[in-house]
């Protein structure tokens, strides 16, 4: 059981929060989507599932060139409610490749803050990945970050030119809204110092 984690006062509230998705598009891709997991012969058609924690809720997810998608679908209502998918940076080097994924979410309107993103991030950390923020975030998914982080341990982190260096638990007004800065969220059985072995994090020296 990773143990509670003591959240630190924030010097700001947000963190570059200037994403506002199209809604009207948001749910043509959702119905699109919808479409293709109920179609025989498409990718998407037979995918691996799970009941999700929430009842009435399940999870369909796929693999492609080191992506995981994760699809939650209302059983009930047969409708899918949105998505996430973990996804590679490009600025990250090949050993930090291997553990950390930059987690992206879209949901209709009417299933956000019913804890389903919330669960599928908890899934992955749980599995042992590692989840750090990209360039941008909306408002939804910075408050989501929040919430993880009072039982995950969060750190900040720059990454520049390919190199993740460490930055503390807390950041000042400046460096946190720098584009560099990121919020990373440490998986099941990580801490810095196996993510400096393992992952290539520069740590500065006590």
């Amino acid at each position: 059981m990773i143990a509670a984690w003591a959240w630190p006062p924030w010097p700001r509230l947000e963190l570059r929060i200037d994403v506002d998705p199209d809604e009207a598009r948001l749910e043509q891709e959702l119905d699109t989507l919808q479409r293709r997991l109920r179609r025989p012969g498409d990718v998407l058609h037979g995918l691996d599932c799970e009941p999700a924690p929430m009842p009435g809720f399940r999870l369909h997810w796929r693999e492609a060139d080191g992506e995981l998608y994760v699809y939650v679908e209302d059983v009930l209502r047969q409708q899918l409610a949105g998505y996430t998918v973990f996804n590679r940076l490009i600025e990250l080097d090949v050993r930090a490749d291997r553990h950390l994924r930059a987690p992206h979410s879209k949901y209709r309107a009417a299933y956000r803050r019913r804890g389903l993103a919330t669960a599928v991030y908890r899934r992955s950390l749980d599995a042992g990945c590692c989840l750090v923020t990209g360039a941008r975030q909306s408002a939804g998914a910075h408050a989501l970050w929040r919430r993880l982080a009072r039982h995950y341990p969060l750190r900040y982190v720059q990454l520049r030119e390919r190199v993740l260096r460490a930055l503390g638990e807390t950041v000042d007004a400046r460096l946190h809204d720098e584009l560099h800065t990121r919020m990373l969220l440490l998986g099941r059985g990580w801490d810095e110092a196996r993510l400096a072995a393992e992952a290539g994090l520069v740590r500065e020296r006590a």
